[in-house]
């Protein structure tokens, strides 16, 4: 037996030296042979051993050996037919030079014999085709002498590849028929090394024979007796195996198939039409049509057309012979009971009960469209047919032999699309109406008739983004949806303008149509009392010459021109105070559209950075200091001071002041101190003073902090004052 390359086989010493001598022995036959041809004396052989490994299988000469027409032979099992085997082998003179390899066309030694350990060479045989190699043999010489000069004896090992070769076949119908030839297609893992003989077997209950066709294998199959069958396919191979006795075999494993032979099938005959209408007409005067010449029909009589080959179905037609025609066809009149589909099997023609032939040709009524419904881009499925111009949508009819429809648009395109469905129930068309059309109505159209329904053109009228809205409130226009938040104007608001971009809401394939809005405005002060209110319920804005459409637009209720604000205000804009603010809203008018539209708020506010007025406060406890003198005087009374003084807002804020103000005015210093003392000093000074007063909203008493200077008008001299003061907001 072989011996696996993974590990070793141990026999007992009195086995290994009589296979060492009978491994000796076929090597000296193996060189005799030549030297005999020769007609020159026995030589001695030229290897001791020789072994030859594939995949993790070693076969050694002397252990693997078989005798072929009286000629031992080295055999080994392969799986390619250019399979890679590593060459062993041990020259006779122990440390002489390994024998050469004589080139053959059966093998290509990929690398030269390399010296290993105990005197042994290996290799690389690359074998070519042993399937289809007769003989395969390794001739070795021995090495050149010095001189340069090839010995003539040579040694030959005589090689016998065995391969094992399957065969299968997958049936996918079991059934034969009486006169027809059925071909499967047979798998095997070497198609190479079946034998394949051409030649059909004779006189058995399935006849067979095998062919190679297209690097494929073939079994043709042809029945002789009804009923159930088996074929035992008998196969040979090019190489042989080993059976179980150790013996050759050309022989593959019966393939057993089992069949179930029955009588010849019905005749087809086609007909010259594939769609037949049915509908009262066809039921009482009936349709012509042409068959095939089944050579048995009886003219001038009438045949059930039925949708089962037994006897008892329904009746789907009738079929009434009338004459021959010279093309080997029959002419007929057909009438027809019920609807038949191609996809729902044959029809067959029967005398009686009994199935004569089998034909196959649709019977559906006429194409009638039940309901139509339309789809919106980015909506769903809706049965109101009305579409705009330049318009894409989707429509669909239901009903039943829509596809014998030939269905069209009357002032549309239909465009194809993946998405395009079509059945027996359901048809489904993208559909664009072209942005020029003038008509009012696109019908459907079946052929050359019109049909029941259509579509409503009806122009674009959806809501298109505010930014074709312009206000202009002293500093250019703007677009209205780029004014977000408060907007601070620090000049008299002489108008509020609102101007309309009509070329901005049409675009070629982005269509809009008139545009409805309505316009709230708010007047406030600066303490957000309501001062006005006026409503604007609809401005009608049309779209400009750019659009496609805009000839189709216009009319009386387009606005022309601008809008000024004024002309609706009862309190116009220039005079309105400081602080005061104007909210303006616009927005689509709801009722117009389907969808939501926009809405834009925007809020002018009429900023002021100083405020002046004329103010009366009282500041108390004052330090003095008088021109000439070193020290400020005690705290004193009560004062009285009018001053016409400047306030400061704080800046991006909406009516915020800052803490401090400046005024100039005049100071009764203690003038509201009714002691007697002399000491006391009462006058009146013209003052520049400065004040600090606390940020509070609301607060009618507050206690400012004074810092200032003036001239004295009594006293004659200037002074320097400080102090708190208690201020009254009325």
């Amino acid at each position: 037996m072989p011996q696996s390359g993974s590990g070793r086989t141990f026999v007992p010493m009195k086995i290994l030296v009589w296979r060492s001598v009978l491994a000796g022995l076929v090597l000296w036959l193996g060189s005799l042979a030549p030297a005999r041809a020769q007609g020159s004396a026995p030589t001695a052989p030229l290897l001791r051993s020789l072994s030859l490994t594939f995949d993790t299988v070693r076969y050694s000469l002397g252990e693997q050996m078989l005798t072929v027409a009286g000629e031992p032979r080295l055999y080994f099992y392969y799986h390619n037919d250019d399979q890679v085997a590593e060459l062993r082998l041990v020259p006779s003179r122990a440390g002489g030079r390994a024998p050469r390899l004589l080139p053959s066309p059966d093998f290509v030694l990929q690398d030269s014999l390399i010296a290993g350990p105990n005197g042994e060479y290996r290799g690389m045989l690359h074998f070519r085709n042993l399937t289809g190699a007769p003989f395969v043999r390794l001739a070795f010489a021995p090495a050149a002498d010095s001189a340069g000069q090839l010995a003539r004896a040579q040694q030959l090992v005589s090689l016998l590849p065995l391969t094992r070769t399957t065969l299968d076949a997958r049936l996918t119908s079991p059934e034969l028929f009486i006169g027809e030839e059925k071909v499967i297609e047979l798998s095997t893992n070497n198609l190479a090394n079946v034998r394949v003989p051409n030649e059909w077997t004779k006189n058995q209950d399935v006849d067979y024979k095998l062919t190679r066709e297209k690097n494929g294998l073939f079994l043709h199959l042809v029945p002789n007796t009804l009923g159930g069958h088996a074929v035992i396919v008998r196969a040979q191979t090019e190489r042989p195996h080993l059976d179980g006795a150790g013996r050759l075999s050309y022989q593959l494993l019966p393939l057993r198939l089992d069949f179930v032979v029955r009588a010849s099938r019905l005749r087809f005959l086609s007909a010259d039409r594939k769609d037949i209408t049915y509908d009262e007409a066809g039921r009482t005067a009936g349709s012509e049509l042409t068959l095939d010449d089944g050579h048995n029909f009886d003219l001038r009589r009438t045949y059930r057309i039925e949708g089962q080959q037994e006897p008892g179905g329904a009746l789907i037609a009738e079929l009434y012979t009338r004459s021959y025609l010279s093309n080997d066809r029959v002419l007929c009149q057909l009438r027809v009971y019920n609807t038949h589909r191609q996809a729902d099997g044959y029809l067959y023609i029967k005398d009686g009960d009994m199935a004569k032939y089998i034909t196959n040709f649709d019977i559906t009524p006429r194409p009638r469209i039940a309901t139509l419904s339309v789809l919106h881009r980015g909506g769903d499925w809706t049965t109101n047919t009305t579409i705009n111009p330049g318009e894409t949508v989707d429509v669909r009819f239901e009903g039943e032999s829509l596809l014998k429809g030939r269905y069209h648009f009357d002032g549309a395109n239909i465009i194809p699309s993946d998405s395009s469905t079509r059945s027996e129930k359901v048809a489904i068309f993208r559909v664009q109406v072209p942005l020029s059309s003038v008509r009012k109505r696109i019908v459907v159209y079946d052929g050359n008739s019109p049909t029941d329904f259509s579509l409503n053109v009806k122009e674009a009228q959806r809501p298109h983004p505010l930014n074709f809205v312009q206000v202009n409130y002293g500093n250019g226009p703007h677009p209205i949806n780029q004014l977000n938040g408060p907007i601070l104007y620090d000049k008299t608001i002489s108008d509020v303008i609102f101007s309309f971009n009509n070329n901005a809401i049409d675009e070629s394939g982005n269509l809009y149509g008139r545009q409805y809005l309505t316009m709230d405005v708010r007047t406030v002060d600066d303490k957000g009392n309501l001062i006005d209110q006026r409503t604007v319920d609809q401005f009608v804005v049309c779209p400009g010459e750019s659009s496609p459409r805009y000839a189709y637009y216009q009319g009386n209720d387009c606005q022309v021109g601008n809008f000024s604000l004024n002309s609706i205000l009862g309190r116009k804009t220039y005079d309105l105070d400081a602080w005061y603010r104007i909210i303006i809203t616009v927005r689509d008018v709801a009722g117009q559209y389907s969808s939501k539209g926009y809405s834009q708020q925007i809020e002018l506010v009429l900023r002021r950075h100083v405020n002046f007025d004329i103010s009366v406060s009282f500041p108390a406890g004052l330090l003095t200091k008088y021109a000439g003198e070193s020290s400020y005087n005690s705290f004193g009374g009560i004062s009285l001071a009018t001053l016409a003084q400047l306030s400061f807002y704080a800046p991006d804020r909406i009516n915020k002041l800052r803490p401090y103000r400046v005024g100039a005015g005049f100071v009764a210093l203690n003038a509201f101190n009714l002691s007697n003392d002399k000491t006391i000093t009462r006058d009146l000074g013209i003052v520049i003073l400065g004040s600090v007063v606390p940020v509070r909203t609301g607060a009618r008493l507050t206690f400012p902090l004074y810092l200032g200077g003036g001239y004295l008008l009594s006293a004659g001299k200037p002074f320097l004052l400080f102090g708190p003061g208690i201020g009254v907001t009325l």
